[in-house]
């Protein structure tokens, strides 16, 4: 099998575009595959862009997961930009939103934004933090189809320096007793002690690792 139309360069755009929408950090190859690939292409129809890509610091792989640089953002920013990119046929609608998303944040030239395109400007209230942290649950629960069923470190370092850690334990449990949010136990993926770090611990001492979503 190869690459649709033999494409190399609108594969990459896909490729680096669903690496983005998927959050931009360590994104597993499971996900991340099914969302650039389209019709009969295969996963390793990509093994040579990924491997180019790599090599040129465009993209980090860790652990078999990937991550976008500030280069892979800047490339991934041309190629849009060229009027040779197009799609040909149907889309599915994850990646139409996903290039909604990436015109909406052009669209804000004055929002801070690190090297995941993620923003990085201070959340300065509870009500902004709110609105912050239910739309990034919203778009973990959409994008990693998680049931409602959201790691509560995945929020925390998706919002990442916007808040101190204890201001963003006390707005998540603030929210909890606004009937928002609802934390629950459980383990987290491979059971890694930095990520139940980046969780929360309630004020009796126990800790919660996911968040189920109550009312909007």
């Amino acid at each position: 099998m190869a690459l649709r139309n033999n494409d190399i360069n609108h594969a990459q755009t896909r490729f680096l575009l669903a690496l983005w929408a998927l959050g931009g950090n360590d994104v597993k190859k499971g996900d991340l595959m099914p969302f650039a690939t389209r019709g009969d292409e295969k996963s390793s129809d990509f093994q040579p862009i990924i491997d180019k890509l790599d090599a040129k610091d465009v993209i980090k792989i860790t652990n078999n997961k990937f991550s976008i640089t500030t280069s892979g953002l800047n490339l991934l920013h041309q190629c849009l930009q060229n009027q040779a990119f197009e799609y040909d046929g149907n889309v599915g609608a994850r990646t139409v939103n996903a290039l909604l998303r990436w015109i909406r944040a052009q669209g804000q030239p004055s929002l801070a934004m690190n090297g995941n395109g993620r923003a990085t400007e201070p959340i300065s209230s509870y009500e902004e933090f709110t609105e912050v942290a239910s739309e990034i649950f919203d778009q973990l629960n959409r994008d990693y189809n998680l049931d409602n069923f959201v790691p509560i470190y995945r929020i925390r370092r998706h919002i990442g320096e916007r808040v101190s850690r204890s201001q963003f334990n006390d707005w998540m449990l603030e929210m909890q007793a606004n009937d928002m949010f609802e934390f629950l136990e459980g383990s987290v993926e491979d059971s890694a002690p930095d990520k139940i770090e980046d969780s929360i611990t309630t004020k009796f001492g126990k800790l919660r690792c996911y968040a189920k979503r109550l009312k909007r």
